[in-house]
């Protein structure tokens, strides 16, 4: 990937997923097999553009100067969470074919929820990824 292409603007901002991961290199495969992410740093911490955002995945820790009463984690229950990546995709029932022939698992099969089509997955650390085909 083009180093000139790192998430840093001139002007105004980019929003990057940061993901608390127990294994970056398991983490960093997951993403790049199963999205197409393409990395631009492949560790400490690994630096990804997956579509039109960014993913920065790197191991948790205890608290530091700027940050001093937060410590980073992985999900410690993978059904309770606050968070998920949402994925917009535009055929629901070929991404769920693929991707399940690449290993992801599924919580369901797709569920016709009326405005949307939507399942989730999860990634190896077992943070929740909604991946959705809206209905027009």
């Amino acid at each position: 990937m083009d180093p000139d292409d790192f998430p840093a603007p001139r002007d105004g901002f980019v929003i990057t997923h940061f993901l608390v991961v127990s294994d970056q290199d398991r983490s960093r495969e997951f993403y790049r097999t199963l999205l197409g992410g393409q990395v631009l740093m492949d560790r400490d911490p690994v630096i990804m553009k997956v579509a039109n955002t960014w993913l920065i995945l790197n191991v948790g820790g205890g608290p530091t100067d700027d940050k001093p009463t937060v410590t980073l984690t992985t999900p410690s229950d993978p059904n309770r969470t606050s968070a998920f990546l949402n994925i917009r995709v535009s055929d629901i029932a070929t991404v769920y074919r693929e991707w399940s022939a690449m290993g992801a698992e599924f919580l369901t099969e797709p569920k016709d929820h009326g405005r949307e089509i939507r399942a989730y997955v999860r990634d190896p650390d077992g943070h929740l990824i909604e991946v959705g085909e809206a209905r027009r």
